[in-house]
């Protein structure tokens, strides 16, 4: 019989580990000389107040979305990818090739062409990773933290000689040609009546990634090497007596972790800056970890989690623009976020495990 049921360890553990979080953080907020709930509501009204202030919370859910499922697919392996910003700058790198040197005649072709790309750049980025796991031991968390170094001195050395735009001091290619500019979510909700902000970030990218979040779920619960992936995870000795391969499953689920990390520059590159700029990926790869974490690796909660990190980012923008509150305050909510859903998952789960089997006995 498990412990409690599974909707709680989805949904109620991370909600208190917030609650927790939330409480320190005001906490430290008071300590600075500040009102905690003007604060908050200033967080509030920054992130959701306004569709212009939905447009960048979406906007940067979606980076983390794509990263926090990349997290969440190599760790049912039993794989901690911490590479998914090398992944994600190579996936940027993917797209400019496909939209700088490919006459896209419409964005929707634009949009595959640059998600393939993407995809094919991140995964390409993780398989040497993957291989040395697999066949030479390697630990998969040096080597993918090292990859990220090696990808950011390889787009600086591109971006500042190959693919640089022609007469420009800024290390960035060409702007990508105008029919592939992916639309704004105000022009796909205005179809259906919605009124959104046209100034906000937030493009289709957004659908792509809810999209990516149920072929996760369909890919890990649904099929055959989903249960491959899942099975090898929980026990390698008990896989490979089954027959799963682990060679397989290892290469496997990087590839699919950096092809997802990957296809987060479909939203950064092209929807957004519908360019290839340096430090365009802004930490998302790492931010990736601690959604997966929140959301238990699920497609569901990391897409909750994933709206919580784009609502601290952008409401932690407002915050430090109108209130004394630095910036790096945000940084410190989000450490103490990651704190209670990762480090002291233990302290926060155990209680809430016997509550349930308290209250199962006391109805036997």
């Amino acid at each position: 019989m498990e412990r409690m049921p599974k909707w709680a360890d989805i949904v109620l553990v991370p909600l208190v580990s917030l609650i927790l979080a939330a409480i320190l953080s005001a906490l430290v907020i008071l300590a600075i000389g500040e009102n905690p709930w003007t604060a908050l509501k200033l967080m509030v009204n920054g992130a959701l107040g306004s569709t212009y202030a939905w447009g960048y919370t979406l906007y940067y859910a979606t980076n983390f979305i794509f990263t926090g499922l990349a997290v969440s697919v190599a760790f049912h392996a039993r794989m901690f990818n911490i590479g998914g910003e090398g992944q994600a700058m190579l996936g940027g790198l993917g797209v400019a090739l496909v939209c700088l040197y490919i006459p896209w005649p419409h964005w929707t072709l634009a949009l595959i062409g640059s998600a393939v790309g993407a995809a094919l750049f991140g995964a390409a980025w993780a398989l040497i990773p993957a291989y040395l796991q697999a066949k030479r031991g390697s630990h998969i968390v040096i080597t993918t933290i090292m990859f990220n170094f090696i990808a950011a001195a390889l787009l600086n050395f591109l971006l500042i000689g190959p693919i640089k735009a022609e007469g420009m001091m800024e290390p960035a290619t060409a702007k990508f040609p105008e029919a592939t500019y992916l639309p704004n979510l105000s022009e796909v909700l205005g179809a259906v009546g919605i009124p959104f902000s046209h100034t906000s970030p937030a493009n289709v990218a957004f659908l792509v990634a809810v999209a990516a979040c149920f072929a996760v779920w369909a890919l890990i619960w649904k099929t055959r090497l989903g249960y491959a992936i899942r099975a090898f995870g929980k026990s390698e000795p008990a896989a490979k007596y089954a027959g799963i391969n682990p060679t397989k499953i290892i290469v496997v689920s990087m590839l699919i972790s950096g092809g997802l990390a990957g296809m987060m520059a479909v939203n950064n590159v092209l929807g957004e800056a519908e360019r290839l700029v340096l430090n365009a990926v802004e930490g998302a790869g790492f931010i990736g970890i601690a959604v997966a974490l929140m959301g238990r690796n699920h497609p569901f909660g990391v897409f909750l989690a994933a709206i919580l990190f784009g609502f601290l980012y952008q409401g932690g923008a407002e915050l430090s623009l109108w209130t004394s509150i630095p910036r790096e305050m945000v940084i410190v909510i989000q450490a103490l976020v990651i704190l209670f859903t990762g480090a002291l998952d233990d302290m926060v789960r155990a209680p809430i495990e016997r509550a349930f089997m308290a209250f199962r006995r006391g109805q036997a």
